[in-house]
């Protein structure tokens, strides 16, 4: 081998390292965590919840949609929801497809069935899932947590990240 290679080799080494390293501080930044526990920073947060119907045991259509958990979009520019998730804390967990929510708008995601449209969209479900003490965890298309919304609890409604 020719000497002349051997510096290169080096700067190559040295410049992958350093991608490395800045890769790997990636995630932390993005995620907005800097040690923390703050979720990911979106413009796409869990906006109002109408949990669990006075008719608890009523397991008609209309009763399972009069449950729902709003989806906004605080920013100005839309967002493909694709693949996004909504769960609650049993694990019952809604993906979106194909919906891209325009800025400044939101999506009521209801448990029962119905026809989807840019406001509206149906989990198909048969019997109610937020419970009158619950979480709902939206994810986005990666699986990272971008927000939560507890209620019900002794902290009243308003775990809001």
């Amino acid at each position: 081998m020719s000497a002349s290679l051997t510096p290169r080799r080096l700067v190559a080494a040295f410049l992958a390292a350093g991608a490395l390293v800045g890769a790997a501080a990636l995630p932390a930044t993005a995620a907005g965590d800097h040690g923390n526990g703050r979720h990911l920073r979106s413009a796409v947060v869990i906006g109002s919840v109408q949990h669990e119907s006075h008719a608890r045991n009523d397991r008609s259509n209309h009763a399972l949609n009069q449950e729902w958990v709003e989806v906004k979009n605080t920013g100005r520019h839309g967002v493909d929801l694709r693949g996004y998730t909504l769960t609650d804390q049993q694990g019952n967990r809604y993906r979106f497809a194909g919906l891209r929510l325009a800025g400044g708008h939101s999506v009521k995601v209801h448990t029962g069935q119905g026809r989807n449209t840019h406001t509206d969209v149906y989990q198909n479900r048969s019997r109610q899932i937020w419970d009158a003490r619950d979480t709902a965890t939206l994810r986005d298309d990666r699986g990272r947590v971008i927000d939560t919304e507890s209620w019900g609890g002794r902290q009243g409604r308003g775990h809001h990240s």
